[in-house]
């Protein structure tokens, strides 16, 4: 690929000048009139030829899960409609709103319009789409479904979307909350306290327990909050290197999904996005060891995906796949059930989805639980924090009230 800088007007007369990414100037000078560009000069940039996106640019092109399912709903559209693969990459280009993203289709399309598939298309991008994405493009293009995988796509991905989003929704005011609340408590604790606390040692009586104790925190914080935020900063660093080895990542994980609500929770929504995953890859042909890589691959605690693997292994060796599934003892039972019902049946597929179905809600009726407790906890937590300290500044100003009467 090579980029050229354009020199030109638009379709409406106005001057436009900018670059292009293209195998030629011919495709270049091509790609801009489609594009509605009247050009008047093309010029090649000196050492901008390459075979793929520069680091750069492919970070700057990660396509949200959003902007992904929105993108694949409109391209499985226009191929059912009967519109030519590289019309509808056009149409993509001209009806995407963000730059970047148009940039990135744009080039997609120049790979098929020089005869490459559209799964070679999306390979010379980089990371800019997932692994799961371009396998399942590949298997509708051999196929000869595109259209129908790309609908499977972007149901798929609109369904991840929405559990995201609900997510998100449900944890953002308690997340608010817990800032707003710590930011008041330090406040309080760091500036007001110290001021009222100077004023009650100065009346020179003898402080009750509740006073001398937020008077020590106090102290503390001024003395040595700074100390206690750079361990903190240490801590957390070292955790992160330490998390990013193979032994301890797989240590933090195991602990994680060991923990009473939080690794339950962990285990169904990682089961919901394995189901729901493998149901879909293998509805769209994919066979089932390469499907397993894919599922397995996209689980983000060490200990699920190595009970995948172990799992893959023990297909490879014709193993079933329900056995070694209830074997592993990390997933919830449901997954092995409904498999192997699925295999028996000859409905594997349709059983995945009805277990990443029942995880989801699973998923939502533990969520809506958990926030519904947390809520009160962190009212509870906040309101006997702020009534401690009502409470140690009250105290000495009643005794000395009675001293006084």
């Amino acid at each position: 690929m090579a980029l050229f800088d354009y020199n030109g007007f638009d379709s409406q007369g106005k001057k436009a000048k900018g670059s292009i990414d293209a195998s030629s100037k011919r495709a270049a000078l091509d790609s801009l009139r489609e594009q509605g560009f009247f050009i008047s000069t093309l010029e090649e940039q000196q050492g901008a030829r390459r075979k793929q996106f520069t680091w750069s640019f492919s970070r700057s092109c990660k396509l949200s899960v959003n902007d992904l399912a929105t993108t694949t709903r409109l391209l499985a559209t226009l191929l059912q409609a009967g519109v030519p693969l590289d019309e509808a990459l056009l149409s993509l280009v001209e009806q995407v709103e963000k730059p970047a993203q148009a940039r990135l289709y744009n080039q997609v399309r120049e790979q098929v319009r020089q005869g490459n598939s559209l799964y070679q298309g999306l390979m010379e991008q980089g990371r800019s789409f997932p692994d799961l994405y371009m396998r399942m493009v590949q298997v509708g293009e051999n196929s000869g479904s595109l259209d129908k995988v790309l609908l499977r796509l972007a149901d798929f991905l609109e369904d991840q979307a929405r559990l995201k989003s609900r997510t998100v929704a449900a944890l953002a005011y308690p997340v608010l909350m817990a800032l707003v609340g710590t930011g008041v408590l330090l406040f309080l604790v760091s500036f007001v306290v110290p001021k009222i606390t100077r004023m009650l040692l100065d009346m020179g009586q003898v402080l009750p327990l509740p006073t001398r104790l937020l008077i020590s925190v106090s102290d503390a914080l001024a003395s040595y909050g700074w100390i206690m935020a750079i361990i903190i900063a240490i801590g957390v660093v070292f955790f992160r290197r330490y998390r990013k080895t193979a032994h301890g990542r797989l240590r933090s994980d195991s602990w994680t999904i060991k923990l009473p609500l939080i690794g339950r929770m962990q285990r169904e929504i990682s089961t919901a996005r394995f189901s729901r995953t493998l149901g879909t890859l293998l509805h769209s042909g994919v066979p089932l060891l390469s499907a397993l890589e894919i599922s397995g691959g996209l689980l983000h605690n060490r200990v699920l995906q190595q009970a995948i693997e172990t799992t893959t292994v023990a297909v490879r060796e014709g193993a079933s796949l329900a056995e070694p599934l209830k074997r592993s003892a990390v997933f919830p039972p449901l997954l092995a059930q409904m498999t192997a019902i699925g295999e028996r049946s000859g409905n594997l597929e349709e059983m995945l989805i009805k277990v990443a179905d029942s995880q989801d809600r699973q998923v939502e009726v533990t969520l809506s639980g958990l926030l519904s407790l947390l809520e009160p906890l962190m009212i509870l937590a906040m309101g006997g924090i702020i009534g401690f300290i009502v409470l140690a500044v009250l105290l000495p100003i009643f005794q000395a009230s009675q001293g006084l009467g």
